[in-house]
Formats: structure tokens, sequence, C-alpha cells
């Protein structure tokens, strides 16, 4: 039985490959340091989605 929080399969982190930075200027350095913090912020985003179900839920069912 699958609890309440978990998928059926559980996910598997991706691995993503580190870049190497030999090359690369400053621009470059900062644009890729951008992508990352917005990566960041939609992960934050998809917790704090989460987080807000949960409490909605816990809520519910304190009231019943």
């Amino acid at each position: 039985m699958v609890g309440p929080d978990q998928d059926e399969a559980p996910r598997r982190r991706q691995v993503v490959e580190k870049p190497r930075f030999d090359g690369w200027d400053v621009g470059q350095l900062r644009d890729y340091i951008a992508e990352l913090q917005a990566e960041i912020a939609r992960a934050e985003a998809g917790i704090a989605a989460r987080e807000d179900h949960r409490a909605a839920a816990e809520a519910f069912f304190r009231k019943g």
C-alpha cells in the first residue's frame, strides 16, 4: 500500500554533470549562476506548494 506522500515508484534524482569552467569568461559564469539560482527558486516553490498542500489537508482534517 502506498502512503499519501509516496509515489508508486520512487523517483531517482537526476545526476547533473558538473561543467568545467576552463575557458569560461566572467559573463558566462554569471549567466550560469543565474540559471542555477532560477532552478533553486523553482525547487523552493515546489517545496512551498507541497507544504501548503499538506498544511491545508491537516487543517481540514483537524476541524472534523
